[in-house]
């Protein structure tokens, strides 16, 4: 199924499909996580710190991935992303 607009979705065949809108109302928050390990951690640090203090977290996308290099080495991981958040009623 592919996402057209809200409210309507595409079968594989092409043929449009309705979808019931559920009318929830989201925001989002741009963090930056890091870690001397690898991108993923840095983006597991980053949702596992927000997830303290946020609720409703549903989805994050990344925007930057950069870092450190020391001596011809990866010596640092940082991602820019924003994680997206259901606000309540």
């Amino acid at each position: 199924m592919l996402r057209l607009e809200r409210g309507r979705t595409e079968e594989r065949n092409g043929n449009p499909k309705e979808e019931t809108v559920s009318g929830h109302v989201y925001k989002k928050v741009e963090l930056i996580g890091s870690s001397p390990n690898s991108i993923t951690d840095a983006i597991e640090a980053a949702v596992s710190r927000a997830s303290q203090t946020m609720r409703n977290l549903d989805w994050f996308e990344v925007d930057q991935v950069r870092g450190q290099i020391v001596n011809g080495k990866v010596a640092h991981y940082q991602v820019v992303m924003k994680v997206g958040f259901r606000i309540e009623d």
